[in-house]
């Protein structure tokens, strides 16, 4: 029969055997990386995710090993031009070191720290050389990669490698902004006034040279109206007298009733005339001719 001594140690000794098991194994997770501490002094980095064993007196620090973001305050940066920008950037790393990460900086927020100044001084570096064009327009892709590899270079004492940098905003202060914005709206102004000025020039010579051509085209047009005027007036020339050389009785006629067409189809039309004018003898004689020009009868 067992004694209630014996009870006690068979507990006592798995309390301790549940202690000891709960001080020597520890976990990684797949965004983790763990670097095994004795007495202060890192004794191995486990990067493998999973369940693991230590030392009960060892403790053990988690470091992310996941792409980290840092948010770079906007700061002003002279270019080779001497404009002042306003530079708005942010760079993502990894720790891929993580005992020389913890032995130099120690956190993220301390890894933090050293990456913010090392950015701004290669920011300033690099933006420096160039002008304010080639920043926000030219070379910004090939200016971010040499940002990138400076800044890798000088973080790699500290364990971590930038993966990225990237300019998010590069503008002139608010005030220089400002001035730009109207000095462009002056030009802009001043080239439209230009342009208008080009075309209102243009338009003129246009409608000139088109005066000029209608004033040509129109005197052409007079000139062959004019011939052929001339022309028809001749043609019914030769026709009257040829009619008048035929018959001038009947061509003597024909032009009385043509003159009373064009005289008498008036409604308002008023003559002061004499009965025995010569203008109505075909009225009072058929022959139209007057008393002294009647043959006498025999």
């Amino acid at each position: 029969m067992r004694s209630p001594v014996t009870g006690i140690v068979v507990l006592l000794a798995a309390l301790l055997v549940a202690i000891v098991a709960y001080m020597s194994l520890f976990t990684v997770q797949q965004t983790e990386q763990t670097i095994v501490l004795q007495f202060g002094k890192p004794v191995d980095v486990v990067t493998d995710p999973g369940l693991h064993f230590k030392a009960p007196w060892n403790s053990v620090i988690n470091i992310d090993k996941r792409i980290l973001d840092l948010e770079n305050p906007s700061q002003e940066v002279i270019a080779s031009d001497q404009k002042r920008l306003v530079v708005d950037a942010f760079a993502r790393y990894r720790i891929k070191d993580a005992l020389r990460f913890y032995q130099s900086v120690g956190s993220i927020q301390a890894a933090n720290l050293q990456l913010t100044s090392l950015l701004n001084a290669a920011l300033r570096r690099v933006l420096g050389e160039v002008n304010f064009i080639t920043v926000v327009r030219d070379e910004r892709e090939k200016l971010m990669g040499r940002i990138r590899e400076q800044l890798d270079k000088e973080a790699d004492g500290y364990g971590i490698e930038v993966v990225d940098v990237r300019i998010r905003r590069a503008d002139l202060p608010e005030q220089n902004s400002q001035a730009v914005y109207q000095r462009m709206q002056t030009e802009r102004q001043r080239e439209a006034a230009e342009f208008r000025a080009q075309g209102g020039q243009k338009a003129q010579e246009i409608r000139s040279k088109a005066d000029r051509e209608a004033t040509v085209i129109i005197a052409e047009a007079n000139s062959q109206a004019e011939q052929t005027r001339g022309v028809g007036d001749a043609e019914r020339n030769r026709l009257f007298a040829e009619a008048y050389g035929k018959d001038a009785d009947f061509f003597a006629f024909y032009r009385s009733m043509t003159a009373y067409e064009n005289g008498l189809k008036k409604d308002d039309t008023r003559y002061l005339l004499r009965p025995d004018s010569d203008f109505f003898r075909y009225f009072g004689n058929p022959s139209g001719k007057t008393a002294t020009e009647t043959p006498a009868k025999p």
